[in-house]
Parts: structure tokens; C-alpha cells; sequence
């Protein structure tokens, strides 16, 4: 090779490789560090390349060429999370005969919209906990090539559990229809088929798995609390999911499910219903998170009262369950066991998710907790605090700004100004596009 080829191969490559020289400097009245609890007066975030590169004091700018966002008199937050969503579906009477008359092609385009409607209510990073034909996989992949807009998206691919459990999709059919679903559907008997399951989620590209270790509240069977997967069970779907990197995020209503569970070695529990001081101490020894979902409670705890909006199976769990999901996790916030935020948005509308932060303040919790477990908790939680859950040097550019102190009152999370992901700004005061 010449010289002067060797050397325009190598000017490329250093072209290549260079990051973008052009800055955004995003100028904020004060700002939250969630990480002591402080509020910061008049500063400056600096931001290339998806990542925060230094926060200044004062109104500063840079380079010509660089561009400058200004926030008066907005609060700005790290980029909130919710480690409890089901993108591919919202709740109403008629979502049970979906599954019938929605195509995934369908279900794919509507579950673009609701994506967006997260990022927009200032939810940068989700958790998906329970897919259908790989649309929510799909959508993760669009999202981060830049084809659809919504939040980082870690998706746990098709939901396990046991012949007619909470995640069986053949419950409610006709006899004759319901065949006998197996691990690649989600639906497990044994430890053998419990690796194969985690197996068939990894191969199909899920970031996590999502078990049901109890029955459910909204699944067309009649008990909600029964466990429903057995030591050997839970004990197979954990070893392999940790082989595999995985986490595994378990649903869970029933005392004795959720200590199967934790004893088996999970990383979260959702739900947590029946909860007792056994199982927060078991939890809290293991630093198991809990993700409490009371905005699912709350919602089909008023559902129930309608006559006809649930199938007849479904109403009375729904009217008992749901009002006591808020009187545990006030217990266990007292108890001190982590928490990480998580709605269960799907079952209440998309875009309403901030609507668990006055739920857990109605509940006992400080703001800043509240705060927190959607930002540096959760992103414990998902392995990412090194990235993402704080605002300094070095994390990704998620940004969020309201009106008012959330510290005073957490209501004001629920009108969003402003939204910056991985550094590309989204959301803007006046413009909500």
C-alpha cells in the first residue's frame, strides 16, 4: 500500500470514528439531583452525542454551530422510568376478543402510538414485561434505529407460566381450541420446560424474562393468588435466565408464590398483593425490588364497580385485590424493602403513567423516594445505573422539565414540558407534538 493510500485510509477512519464536535447546551432555571436530593439553581447542560459531557453554573453557551435550548422557569429531571408496561395493548371491555380480531401487523402500528404517548409523558426507559408475536421486540429494535419514537425499550419478550396460569393464552377458549400450549408459547410444566422457555426468549431476543409465579387478576380463570409454578420450576427458569444474562421479573399476587419465588433467587417482584413481613424480610435480605403497580390496582378497583366491564370470572378478584396492593406497599416502604416504579400501564391508559407518583405519595411515601425509584432505583433495577438514573457527567441525555417543584407537589409530573432521550429533543414548551 502507498503512503498517500495509507494515509487517506487512515484520515477516514479517524472520520469515522470522531464524535460530532456540535453541542447542545440546555440552559435550566434549577434542576433535581436525585441522587443527594438537592435542587440546583441557574445552570447548564452540555450535550453530545446522546451523553450529558458537564453541568456548569449558569446560563452559558458554546460554539456558534451548537445549539442552545433555554427552560425558564421549568424544573429539569433525569428521564423517568417505568419498569411495569404492556406497549402492545390497552385495556377496555373489549380486549379480550383481540386476541381474535387484531392482527400483529395491527397490534405493531397501535403499539407505535402508545410509545410514543410514554416518551412523550416523559418516560424515557420502559421495562415490557409480556409480548405477542414479537411485536414489542420489534418495536424496541424500530425505536432505537430511529424509525418510531418512543421510550428505550427493555422487553421481556412472551411472558412464562404454568398449564392454565395467569399467561396461558388459551384460557377462556372452547374446549376443543385450547390444545396444549408448550414452552414456546410461555406455558411450562416441569424444569425441562422451564430452560426451554428462557431458551426460546433468549433466542427470539428478549432483554429479560418475565414469569407468572401466581394467578392474575385480568386472566379468564378463577383464582388470583393460587401459586402456580413449583420450586424445581422457578428454581430451572432462574438458573438458565442468569446463564443467559437475564433478570427475572416475576408477577405475583399470593404470599406463598412470591416466597417460592424470592427464594429461588428473582430479581423483582410485580404486584405483590398478599405481601407479609416474611416475605419483605426475605426480599430485603436478597435485595429483591419490589414493583408495586398501584396504578393498576386503583384502576381495576373502579372498573370493577361497572357492571359488564369485566367478564364475571374477572370482577370479583378485581374488586378485592386491587384496593389492597396500596396498603402493602405502604408496608413495605415502611419495611424498607427497594422499590422500583412501575404502573402496569396497559391495563390503565398509556401515557397516565405519572399518575403512580400521587399514588405512592397518598400512600406514605416521600416525593423524593417517589422520585427516585423511578430514576436511580429503577435503573438499579435494570442494571444500568453506570448509564442512566441521575443527571451528571457521563449518563445519557434523558431530560425531562415540568412547571413548579415536584418535591412540593408530585402532581406537577403529570403535565411534562419538556423531553430530551439519548440527547435528541422530543418534547418542547409550547409544542406538544
Amino acid at each position: 500500500m502507498s503512503f498517500w493510500r495509507m494515509w487517506t485510509t487512515v484520515a477516514l477512519l479517524v472520520t469515522i470514528s470522531t464524535p460530532s464536535l456540535s453541542a447542545t447546551w440546555v440552559q435550566v432555571d434549577r434542576w433535581l439531583d436525585v441522587t443527594d436530593g438537592q435542587m440546583h439553581g441557574a445552570s447548564t447542560i452540555v450535550v453530545s452525542d446522546g451523553v450529558i459531557q458537564s453541568i456548569r453554573k449558569g446560563h452559558l453557551r458554546g460554539a456558534p454551530e451548537d445549539e442552545v435550548v433555554t427552560l425558564p422557569g421549568l424544573t429539569v429531571l433525569p428521564g423517568l422510568m417505568d419498569m411495569h408496561v404492556h406497549l402492545i395493548g390497552q385495556f377496555s371491555p373489549r380486549a379480550y376478543m383481540e386476541r381474535w380480531t387484531l392482527s400483529p401487523a395491527a397490534a405493531a402500528i397501535r403499539a407505535s402510538l402508545f410509545a410514543r404517548r410514554t416518551l412523550l409523558a416523559g418516560f424515557t426507559t420502559v421495562r415490557d414485561l409480556g409480548d405477542s408475536d414479537g411485536v414489542v421486540v420489534a418495536l424496541r429494535d424500530a425505536i432505537a434505529r430511529g424509525w418510531a419514537d418512543g421510550p428505550r425499550i427493555y422487553a421481556a419478550g412472551k411472558a412464562i407460566g404454568s398449564t392454565g396460569g395467569h399467561v396461558d393464552p388459551t384460557n377462556g377458549m372452547r374446549p376443543d381450541r385450547m390444545g396444549d400450549p408448550g414452552p414456546e408459547s410461555g406455558v411450562i410444566n416441569g424444569p425441562m420446560d422451564a430452560r426451554k422457555a428462557v431458551r426460546q426468549r433468549y433466542k427470539e431476543g428478549s432483554d429479560l424474562i418475565k414469569i407468572a409465579a401466581t394467578g392474575g387478576v385480568l386472566s379468564l380463570a378463577k383464582n388470583g393468588q393460587n401459586p402456580q409454578l413449583t420450586d424445581d420450576e422457578l428454581e430451572a427458569i432462574v438458573a438458565t435466565a442468569h446463564d443467559y444474562g437475564f433478570t427475572v421479573a416475576v408477577h405475583a399476587h399470593g404470599t406463598e408464590g412470591m416466597l417460592r419465588a424470592v427464594r429461588a433467587g428473582v430479581d423483582s417482584i410485580e404486584h405483590g398483593t398478599f405481601m407479609d413481613k416474611e416475605v419483605m424480610h426475605l426480599m430485603k435480605k436478597k435485595g429483591v425490588f419490589f414493583v408495586p403497580t398501584l396504578l393498576a390496582g386503583d384502576f381495576v378497583t373502579q372498573k370493577a364497580k361497572i357492571d359488564g366491564y369485566f367478564p364475571d370470572v374477572v370482577r370479583p378478584k378485581a374488586a378485592r385485590i386491587g384496593p389492597m396492593i396500596r396498603d402493602t406497599f405502604a408496608k413495605a416502604y415502611r419495611a424498607g424493602v427497594p422499590i422500583a416504579f412501575g404502573t402496569d400501564t396497559g391495563v390503565s391508559p398509556h401515557g397516565e403513567n405519572a399518575r403512580e407518583f400521587e399514588l405512592m405519595v397518598a400512600a406514605g411515601m416521600k416525593p423524593l423516594d417517589a422520585i427516585r425509584a423511578a430514576t436511580i432505583q429503577a435503573a438499579r433495577l435494570l442494571r444500568i445505573g453506570d448509564k442512566a438514573g441521575s443527571i451528571s457527567k457521563g449518563m445519557w441525555a434523558d431530560l425531562i422539565a415540568v412547571e413548579g417543584n415536584p418535591l412540593d407537589d408530585i402532581g406537577v409530573l403529570r403535565n411534562i414540558r419538556f423531553v430530551m432521550k439519548d440527547g435528541k429533543v422530543y418534547k418542547m414548551p409550547g409544542n406538544d407534538r
